[in-house]
């Protein structure tokens, strides 16, 4: 059998494990894998540098499958390579509990880079990746020794590049030149409704021309040797993220539904995969076949990528010879081997005075920078704002690769990649922009929250305190929503010393993504010596001011509100009230403490309980039950000074203790 007839079966092996995997699901997507199968198997037999034993061997090729809804393209991939991927798994595709899922899940499946579905993620996560590549070549080469020297590739689709988010992203990966990013742009001509037509018009490639990239095509994605000088070419520039216009037919080997939408998203059926396989001189009586021959060529990719990595490895083993410190730190980059932050946190004693927690935030993260070098940090073009850039560091460009990135304007690309900069490995990202512009970025935070990686979220100008900019730039329903997402952990801290532990939190926290929401208007620093210490911070929630004996009323509230209650529980105290004060920084956080110490904060027992928010009231129903009541803000914001809203919006001691006697 020649090679290229070897290829042919390859190819083919692809197709027909997606087909029947798909037809044995009775339900997803068999088009894009029938088309894209040559892209998936010179990727993953002949051009990439990977290693099926070891999926986190660190200096691996990336591949990502922007276009997650033909993950069959992608599994069988895997398989045949050699990845723990069974054919049982590939059976079980779309089923309870297999590692097969409709769309690929980052952690879930062995060589799944990263989890894809949703259009326009994948490929900017894969920008994120790149960016991190960059960041570590540029500070872990040698003049003699490339350490890290990967590619990312990506396969996106229609969709994908239709996609908001992968404009603001490509836009960043042409800015910053990032060279080893190769994107195949499955250009089948068709969507979900139909012809292509319908909805986009645009030429691609002149617009990527205008993003910086390099721009190549294949007319035809069958013929293998254009994919080999596509790829080729594409590494002749690394100076210029690529994007290779790459023509498919969906369904390819169809009868009855190559080139159609009707291949998309629904399985062939039964009499049209017997077609299909006749049409391409398959077996038509054998499902998830996989010939002896093609077995044994794909077994070279397993035992080629064990020797690509004995060869990495054999060159670290030199690199720590002649450069024992870098060495030493790439390592610590790799297994998060700083520990010595938590020392080097401030305490902030300036007790009484004014310090808005966006301030705090600014001077605890430049008190860490040092001892936490793969803490790499930006802002959607809110940096003066957020306050998150480190004193004294480089920004990431394309000539010098530093650790503070500028997003630009560009809010969901941000968060994006900071997904992808989690994937990648090595590094700790945080990203900033106002609260209210969480909705810009809420899909990729849900992903990163269904993907367990755990980049950090400063939100500032955190409620109506923010004044002047009025209801737009103002957050009413974002608390909420926020807190919504199952796995993300939002914190919310009362002062400067709350936000050091919340940092301390978020920093400690690797199983899911962190939201710090801080004030823009400075917020007294809580005197430590009176009430309790801040670092109930980690709980979630503390008491931080209890009253002699049993309390008659449980004060709660989170951020800027927790100095208006305990001014509130002063006036009740005096008046006869026994009053305890909760400070209430993060549910996700005290939803994870013992039964018994939250009850201890907030015994059954006592039913006057009532909380102080400067948002919708949602949620808090299970912390105040059937007798509290919530002080809210159920409508949107105004424009004014912060002082005045706060008291038209009864945000204010005297209406806490209205309110308070009431429920009394």
């Amino acid at each position: 059998m020649s090679i290229k007839e070897l290829e042919q079966k390859s190819i083919n092996t692809i197709r027909f494990l997606a087909v029947d995997g798909v037809q044995k699901a009775n339900s997803g997507h068999p088009g894009m894998p029938m088309g894209c199968a040559p892209i998936a198997y010179k990727l993953y037999a002949q051009i990439m540098k990977h290693n099926p034993a070891n999926p986190k061997w660190f200096n691996r090729d990336r591949f990502i499958l922007s276009a997650g809804h033909g993950s069959m393209l992608l599994y069988s991939s895997l398989h045949l390579s050699g990845y723990d991927i069974t054919m049982d798994d590939l059976k079980n595709f779309r089923q309870w509990e297999s590692i097969t899922p409709g769309h690929p899940e980052y952690g879930l499946t062995p060589g799944v880079e990263t989890t894809t579905g949703p259009l326009g993620q994948g490929i900017s996560n894969a920008i994120g990746m790149a960016a991190a590549q960059e960041y570590f070549a540029a500070k872990f080469n040698k003049d003699d020794i490339s350490l890290v020297d990967n590619f990312i590739y990506v396969i996106a689709s229609d969709g994908d590049l239709m996609e908001g988010v992968s404009h603001e992203t490509s836009s960043f990966a042409g800015h910053n030149k990032l060279g080893r990013l190769i994107v195949f742009y499955d250009n089948n001509n068709i969507t979900i409704d139909g012809d292509l037509s319908l909805s986009m018009s645009e030429d691609v490639g002149k617009r990527y021309e205008a993003y910086g990239w390099q721009v190549l095509r294949i007319d035809d994605v069958n013929d293998t040797e254009q994919i080999d000088k596509a790829v080729a070419e594409a590494k002749s520039d690394l100076e210029k993220p690529t994007i290779i216009i790459t023509n498919t037919v969906i369904g390819y080997g169809s009868p009855n539904k190559q080139g159609k939408a009707s291949s998309h998203g629904s399985p062939l059926g039964d009499e049209e995969v017997a077609l299909t396989k006749k049409t391409l001189g398959w077996p038509e009586d054998k499902t998830f076949f996989v010939p002896e021959e093609v077995a044994e060529h794909f077994a070279n990719v397993k035992s080629n990528g064990q020797k690509v990595e004995e060869e990495w490895n054999k060159l670290l083993e030199e690199y720590k010879q002649k450069y024992s410190d870098d060495a030493e730190l790439f390592n610590k980059y790799l297994n998060n081997g700083f520990d010595d932050w938590q020392d080097a946190l401030p305490n902030f004693e300036n007790y009484g005075e004014g310090l808005a927690t966006r301030a705090a935030s600014g001077k605890i993260l430049n008190a860490i920078a040092e001892k936490i070098p793969n803490l790499v940090g930006g802002s959607a073009d809110l940096t003066p704002s957020n306050n998150t850039k480190f004193e004294d560091v480089e920004n990431y460009s394309a000539d010098i690769r530093g650790r503070y990135f500028r997003y630009g304007i560009r809010e969901h690309a941000m968060a994006s990649m900071m997904n992808g900069i989690c994937m990648y490995g090595g590094l700790k990202p945080y990203g900033g922009t106002f609260l209210v512009f969480s909705d810009y970025l809420r899909p990729a935070i849900r992903l990163a929250s269904l993907s367990h990686v755990s980049p950090i979220y400063i939100f500032t100008h955190d409620s109506i305190g923010l004044g002047e900019d009025g209801p737009t730039h103002q957050p009413i329903e974002h608390y909420a929503a926020l807190r919504s997402i199952p796995g993300l952990v939002v914190i919310r801290p009362a002062d400067a010393n709350e936000t050091v532990y919340a940092w301390k939190a978020a920093l400690s926290y690797n199983h899911g993504p962190v939201a710090l929401l801080l004030t823009r208007q400075k917020l007294t620093i809580v005197d430590r010596t009176k009430y309790s210490s801040a670092d109930g911070t980690e709980k979630g929630a503390y008491i931080i001011k209890d009253s002699d004996g049993t309390p008659d009323l449980i004060l709660m509230a989170s951020g800027s509100e927790v100095e208006l209650i305990l001014n509130a529980a002063e006036e009740l105290e005096n008046e006869g009230t026994k009053t305890r004060v909760v400070s209430f920084p993060s549910w996700e956080l005290f939803e994870a403490q013992s039964a018994d110490y939250k009850n201890s904060v907030l015994p059954k027992e006592i039913k006057a309980k009532l909380v102080v928010e400067a948002g919708v009231a949602q949620g808090w129903e299970k912390y105040v039950g059937d007798n509290g009541g919530v002080i809210s803000i159920e409508k949107f914001g105004a424009s004014a000074p912060y002082k005045t809203i706060f008291e038209n919006y009864g945000l204010t001691v005297k209406n806490i203790l209205s309110k308070a006697k009431s429920i009394l």
